[in-house]
């Protein structure tokens, strides 16, 4: 064997690769099953080196309207590694276009800043005026024991999950019976706070293909025999994810969000995780995050002032980037299509 060649590794192999290489829950084989059950192909495309090895690699979303190829949080690349990249663009290149893909667009997981912004560039990619994830988020680190990831928070967070306590809120780790529920309580939460949500099936199935590999939790919070809020946590390697929150909007006084969110980062450590990822925050730079946060509630600042008193970093991905294929539907691309959240 000589130079890149594409191999096909099992579900399992590929699985083992991504978090061997601290790759993201997005990449795994599981989130391609997710995704084909709601208007996507999914494609595992790897490439072996000259001993054979698994080396690279990415999950690939398809999708036929409009026609484009999308690699949420990736690909597992080396971007120091030159020939490596550019091998593995042009078997990408080579699958998106015999489905006749206007484009490629990239996510990766890795930081902001100039030299990974130069080095998707030197590969012919371009930013991309349209994001499919949220690019900035706040990390939390939950190391150390639990009074040490309390002393992380702000005053006012911490009072607020104690308090949760106090007032009589009843936490559980749910199972597919609480699905029902917790779907109820994100079409409320969704109409409340305008913005929109998945179909039930959605979380359904979410729950069913990370939960039982325990990579999933479905948390919920309850008084006096009535849900008030729920949310669904999920791990990989040692990272854990906050994806999905609802809350009834009833009790608030009883801080229900603050006691789930305690909880699933309990659950959260231990499963081995050392980083907390809230998942979802305005892409501003911090001074115009603090400096409007309490003045606005559109979009992803909702939830910001909640996230914002878990102490934590914030940090952004190199955001979405595009390799375009027919320049002018992608043309029309851009004029059609808007900022959405993929998870």
């Amino acid at each position: 064997m000589t130079g890149w060649q594409p191999i096909t590794p099992t579900p399992e192999a590929w699985d083992a690769f991504v978090e061997a290489h601290r790759g993201h829950i997005l990449q795994t084989d599981a989130w391609g099953h997710l995704k084909s059950a709601f208007g996507w192909e999914a494609e595992r495309v790897a490439l072996a080196d000259s001993e054979g090895a698994l080396a690279c690699g990415a999950l690939v979303l398809y999708r036929a309207f409009p026609p484009m190829a999308y690699i949420p949080r990736g690909p597992i690349v080396n971007w120091a590694d030159g020939a490596q990249v550019r091998a593995l663009l042009a078997e990408l290149e080579h699958r998106a276009r015999k489905r006749r893909a206007i484009l490629l667009k990239l996510e990766p997981d890795i930081s902001d800043i100039p030299d990974h912004r130069s080095a998707l560039a030197a590969c012919g990619l371009r930013p991309s005026p349209h994001l499919i994830q949220p690019p900035r988020t706040i990390l939390l680190n939950i190391t150390g024991d639990e009074e040490t990831i309390l002393g992380r928070m702000n005053q006012g967070t911490r009072r607020k999950i104690r308090l949760s306590e106090r007032r009589e809120v009843t936490l559980r780790r749910g199972g597919p019976d609480d699905l029902d529920s917790f779907s109820t309580l994100m079409a409320a939460t969704g109409e409340r706070n305008v913005f929109g949500i998945h179909a039930p099936a959605y979380y359904r199935a979410a729950y069913t293909l990370f939960a039982p590999q325990g990579r999933a939790a479905l948390l919920m919070a309850s008084h006096d025999g009535r849900d008030l809020a729920g949310l669904m946590v999920f791990a990989f390697g040692n990272r854990a994810w906050y994806f999905y929150g609802a809350s009834s909007g009833e009790e608030s006084h009883r801080m229900p969000a603050y006691g789930l969110q305690w909880e699933a980062i309990r659950w959260a450590r231990e499963r081995g995780c050392v980083v907390y990822d809230l998942w979802g925050i305005p892409d501003e730079d911090p001074a115009a995050l603090e400096a409007q946060f309490q003045a606005r509630s559109d979009g992803l600042w909702g939830v910001y002032g909640f996230k914002r008193g878990f102490g934590g970093e914030i940090w952004r991905s190199v955001g979405a980037w595009d390799m375009v294929y027919r320049p002018m539907m992608y043309q029309l691309y851009c004029l059609a299509v808007g900022f959405r959240h993929g998870t």
